[in-house]
């Protein structure tokens, strides 16, 4: 009998000397492309200064503004010493990759550029909250997949503040996010002051009211104004706010459809020219932008001149998705215009309006990028389509040599409910996104070595029909973001064996960060 408990003594102690033994576990979330743990750690505190060796001071910046409320007080930034030392080297080899190596006596993270140390630090900044500061020593070297790494926001339906939106962006940025698509004017109102048309923001940008549940079988309106605009001088904040970031905005300004709020502030945008509402309903209106006449095309330059100085990046959004073709039918001015133009059909017609505000916005360096609606009318080799109406849109623009960016709502429309049962979720537009659901998603399915060339990147799209509050937003993204952004960065690395654990670290990541974020995926209900 002794001998035996001896014996299971033994054993025990040979578990638990096993089990110190182990090498700890580094959870990141997006999986790095190459990861080593070894024995011992260096302690990182708030007085552990940042030496920034090379590049600029910008990352290390960050860093501390984003541990602030973690540490409490702001940690040292210097330009020598011993600490978590920066550097920048092309022989990274990627702009945005890095080589985090973590030693007993200190920290180097070297990145191909100022990118690439943010994104390390952000490595970083998971494994400080994860482990309390003591970061196991080891080495990660890391570089993403995809070029275009995005999230959308639609500030029309229901506004959102700029402190609202910047901390939509610290989220996305904490993902390795680099794209931030900001739908800025739909039929529900219109949210960018144009100066050269002060009516867009005095009459667009509210409402009289908002229609109550579901746009196919509405219960009333609730009677209560909404609305809400950014000025020039707030956009301008936002856009260095996101750079800071090392995330690009994009802005899009709908044509011609979804324009009913600008209809409302200049009814002669419309064929009919008359006077409509900004709409407080859900859906499609027919009431969309007249493309025959000359007037509707100098309004849109004159809006896009003011767009362009605004947002420094290549990209410009046009929307041109659920545009009607009714009042164009009917309109002598579009039938009188397809006429001189020779064209067959409306589709046509949107294709050259298309073309046109292409052209246009090439001649100020930038690029367009249009839904995938922009297909049936025909689009140039240089335009940008992204695909929403499931993955056939981005498949047929990449099989014909256009960029295309993937984000079919049965895999990334974050409005939709989260779960099946959608118990407890509240109201929602309809659809079931969940975690697993786009962690699986392959955003190459049906095309080959050459056509996967074509496919920059993708994002997820988060629509407000049915998201009234900032909390509300948030827990729409999180942590479904998580999932997205492997498949952004990790693409060929993902493993489902370890994300379940890796994600109840980054659930202590939301919490530190006093993130809200939906329980359902921790509950483990589909």
């Amino acid at each position: 009998m002794k001998r035996f408990s001896i014996f299971s003594l033994m054993l025990l102690l040979s578990a638990l000397l096993a089990g110190c033994m182990e090498e700890p576990k580094l959870h990141i979330i997006p999986q790095p492309a190459e990861m080593k743990a070894s024995s011992g750690h260096f302690e990182v505190t708030a007085q552990t200064p940042l030496v920034v060796e090379s590049g600029s001071r910008n990352p290390a910046e960050r860093l501390v503004e984003e541990l602030l409320p973690y540490w409490g007080v702001a940690m040292p930034i210097a330009e020598q010493g011993q600490g978590i030392l920066l550097r920048v080297d092309e022989s990274i080899g990627h702009k945005e990759g890095y080589k985090l190596e973590v030693g007993r006596k200190g920290i180097l993270l070297t990145g191909g550029s100022d990118a690439g140390l943010y994104y390390g630090l952000q490595s970083l900044r998971q494994l400080i909250i994860a482990h309390n500061g003591k970061i196991p020593c080891g080495e990660i070297a890391d570089q993403p997949h995809f070029a275009y790494r995005g999230a959308h926001l639609d500030v029309c339906r229901h506004f959102f503040t700029v402190e609202e939106v910047k901390r939509y962006i610290d989220i996305l940025a904490a993902h390795k996010l680099n794209r931030f698509h900001w739908h800025l004017t739909d039929d529900q109102g219109w949210r960018i002051e144009i100066k050269a048309f002060p009516e867009l923001t005095e009459k667009g940008a509210m409402r009289k009211q908002t229609v109550i549940g579901h746009c196919h079988d509405p219960k009333g309106y609730d009677g209560i104004p909404h609305g809400g605009y950014y000025t020039q001088e707030e956009i301008r904040d936002v856009v260095e706010y996101a750079a800071a970031r090392y995330i690009t905005i994009i802005p899009e300004i709908e044509m011609p459809g979804h324009a009913q709020a600008a209809l409302h502030a200049l009814p002669q945008l419309g064929c009919r020219e008359q006077q409509v509402e900004v709409w407080g309903m859900w859906g499609v209106t027919p009431e969309v932008m007249c493309a025959g006449k000359e007037s509707t095309y100098d309004f849109l330059e004159q809006v896009l001149t003011e767009v362009v100085e605004l947002f420094p990046g290549e990209l410009i959004h046009i929307g041109g998705d659920e545009c009607p073709k009714d009042r164009w039918k009917e309109c002598p001015h579009c039938q009188g215009r397809m006429r001189e133009l020779g064209l067959e059909n409306e589709s046509q017609l949107q294709g050259y309006l298309v073309a046109r505000i292409e052209k246009f916005l090439n001649g100020y360096g930038r690029h367009i990028i249009g839904w995938d609606d922009i297909l049936e009318g025909g689009v140039t080799p240089t335009a940008t389509v992204m695909s929403w109406q499931g993955s056939k849109g981005g498949i047929h623009a990449a099989k014909q040599g256009n960029n295309a960016i993937m984000a079919p709502m049965e895999y990334c429309y974050f409005d939709f409910y989260q779960t099946k049962s959608r118990e407890g979720e509240g109201l929602g537009i309809g659809g079931w996104v969940s975690f697993d659901k786009v962690y699986g998603w392959d955003p190459y399915e049906g095309l080959n070595t050459e056509e996967r060339k074509h496919i920059i990147g993708m994002q997820c799209n988060l629509w407000s029909e049915y998201i009234t509050t900032a909390d509300h937003l948030y827990q729409m993204l999180l942590p479904r973001l998580a999932a997205l952004c492997e498949v952004q960065w990790a693409y060929d690395r993902r493993d489902p064996a370890t994300v379940r654990e890796r994600m109840e670290t980054q659930r202590r990541f939301y919490e530190a960060n006093n993130w809200p974020y939906a329980p359902y995926y921790f509950e483990g209900r589909l």
